[in-house]
Order: C-alpha cells, then structure tokens, then sequence
C-alpha cells in the first residue's frame, strides 16, 4: 500500500484505515455475470416505456379531433330530423295540406298515430318516455297527470269504505262552551273521494228541551271563535287507506238546566200539624185571635217553614255524526246541557 503525494498525515491514515476495511472483501460467485444481464434488462424496460408513452401521446391526439368530429356531426342531424319517405310527396298532391297523408305511404298501412287530418309525422318523431304517444292515442295531451287532476280521482267513498276513527270533547271553559271532534277514516284497502260532509244531529236527553237545540253551519264571526275559519274547510277530499279527515264542532250553551222544587226542612212529623189556629183565626172584623191550639205547631196561628234551594235537573245533549248513509255513526255526549246551539264544520284535512 503505497502513500499518495499530497496528501496530509491525518488524510493518508484514513486511507489506509478505510483500504485495510475493505481489502478482505472480494465479489461474490456471478455477480459479474449478473451485471452482464441485469443492466441490458433494465436499459430494455426504459426503452419500452417511453415508446408506449409516446404510442399514448399519439392515440389521444388523433382521438380528440375524431370525437370534436362526431359530436359535431351528431348535434347537426338531431337539429334536423329526416325520417324515410318524409321528404316525397304525391305526384300532384300537396302533402302538407290538412287531411295529406303524404308521399308514397301504403295507404293499408298507415304509421303508428298516423290517421285522417294527421300532419305526416309519424310516432318515430316523438321522444319514448314523454307521454306524447300514448297521449295521442287515447286523445289526451300526453301530459303527465298529477294527483288529484280532473280525471284521476278515485271513486267516491262508500259507506263501507269509511269508518269512525274518534269522537271526543274537550271540557267547557270559562263560559260553558264545549268544542269537540269527530275523525272519519278511510278503512279500506284503496283511495277514494269524499264529497260530502255528512250530516251532525243532536238528541236530548234527561231534562234537555229538545225544541231548544239545533245544528247550524260555522261561519266567521259567530260564537264558536274556536273553530277553524270556514275557510280551511274544503269541498272533496281523497283518502288514501288509513287517513282520515275530521269534522269539529261547538256547543254553545243558551240556558242552564232548571233547578228542582224548594221543599219544607225539616219535614213535619205525623201529627205535628194542628188547626194552628184553625178555629182561633177568629173573625177578622174583631181582630181576635182567640181559640185553642190543637196541635203541636206554634201559638198564635203562625207555623214557621225553612226552605231549601233545589238541585239542578240533570240533563245532557248527545251529537253524533254520520258520513253517509249506512255508514257507522260517531257520537259524544255533553253533560249538564239542556238549551244551545251546535256550530259545525265542514270537511278539515287530517292532521
């Protein structure tokens, strides 16, 4: 191991420590040979990227222009439609004229929506999906229907296609008024239309006076402020299976129920009554009393009676309400109701 020129004594032994590390290592068995092969494999793999690089390079140039080509292309024929034998017309015949069934059709066999007064274009010219064919057949206007349109409501509700969800009042308040609800149900399996309000009616019942209750309409303004405004009330509704609409009303009271008779307190016992002064009434031009008391009452012809107040008769009004005819009834009853008025609603949506 021979020393360098130039270099300096703390640089000469590094190199002879770092040559003598290394001066036992000698290359494995092949490793020259694998060189020989590794480095020409790889050099080929580099090469074989860039060329499918550059074949990329040039299939996206020569694609783009081709699509912008088609799309143009395509855009132009959409905008003008030419549909076969569209463009001939009857040897001299206008084919455009109302009622022209145009060029060289078979007349035994006319396209799909084509017919007397059609315009020539046939069922291919219409986009599928829209509606516009089938519209034309059944001669609607192919517009999509929407619930509730004319012509797509169900059937009127029968009386066995509805049913009494609830029926319930709340308690009276401050001046006796007593506001209560009944809920009709769909009960079916399928829609139907109601177009009705059904009827409201009233029954008295203990000391109620019939011939002072009614049922009238709820309009704005009246007694019942705690009803919904007639205008949330509509004319027909569809009910789809279980849903149901409701009809409210009031009872606005006019009277109280009568009270009972005042009854002598206490009761007078078996002979406690006398003549009280039956005989010793005396005549009244003398103003004599005289006479004898035969009784046990008091003297001097004068019985003392305490009185008590009577009870209020018990007396109530049941409403019910029914749908239509044959239909079940819903029914309620209101306590401590003898005279009134019963304000009704007409059909409310469901909540």
């Amino acid at each position: 191991m021979t020393a360098l020129p130039g270099l300096a004594g703390d640089e000469e032994a590094l190199r002879r420590m770092l040559q003598g590390v290394v001066e036992d290592l000698t290359p494995s068995e092949g490793a020259l040979d694998h060189l020989r092969r590794a480095v020409p494999a790889r050099r080929a793999r580099k090469r074989q990227a860039l060329v499918g690089a550059a074949a990329a390079v040039l299939l996206v140039g020569t694609a783009v222009p081709a699509f912008v080509h088609v799309a143009s292309s395509g855009s132009g024929d959409s905008a003008n439609p030419v549909n076969a034998g569209h463009g001939q017309q009857a040897q001299g015949g206008a084919g455009n004229e109302p009622g022209a069934t145009g060029g060289d059709r078979d007349p035994l066999n006319p396209p799909a929506g084509g017919g007397p007064g059609s315009t020539g274009e046939d069922a291919a010219s219409v986009s599928p999906g829209d509606g516009s064919a089938e519209g034309a057949a059944d001669g609607t206007s192919g517009e999509p229907e929407t619930p509730g349109a004319a012509g797509a409501q169900p059937a009127a509700c029968t009386p066995s296609q509805l049913g009494v969800a609830s029926a319930g009042t709340n308690v009276p308040d401050a001046e006796g008024k007593v506001y209560g609800t009944f809920r009709i149900a769909n009960v079916s399996s399928s829609d139907c239309l109601v177009t009705g309000a059904g009827s409201v009616g009233v029954t008295a019942l203990g000391a109620a006076d019939a011939a002072r209750i009614s049922v009238v309409g709820h309009t704005s303004g009246d007694p019942a402020g705690g009803l919904p405004d007639p205008s949330a009330a509509v004319a027909s509704l569809v009910l789809t299976p279980s849903s149901a609409y409701e009809v409210k009303f009031a009872w606005i009271p006019s009277d109280t129920c009568p009270t009972t008779g005042a009854s002598p307190d206490p009761t007078p016992t078996d002979g406690g009554t006398g003549s009280g002064g039956g005989s010793g009434g005396g005549t009244a031009g003398t103003g004599t009393s005289g006479g004898t008391d035969t009784g046990t009452g008091t003297t001097d012809g004068v019985q003392t009676q305490m009185l008590t107040e009577g009870g209020v008769k018990d007396g109530s009004v049941a409403v019910s309400h029914t749908a239509d005819a044959g239909a079940p009834s819903a029914q309620t009853t209101i306590g401590n109701a003898c005279s009134g008025i019963v304000y009704r609603t007409g059909i409310l949506p469901g909540a």
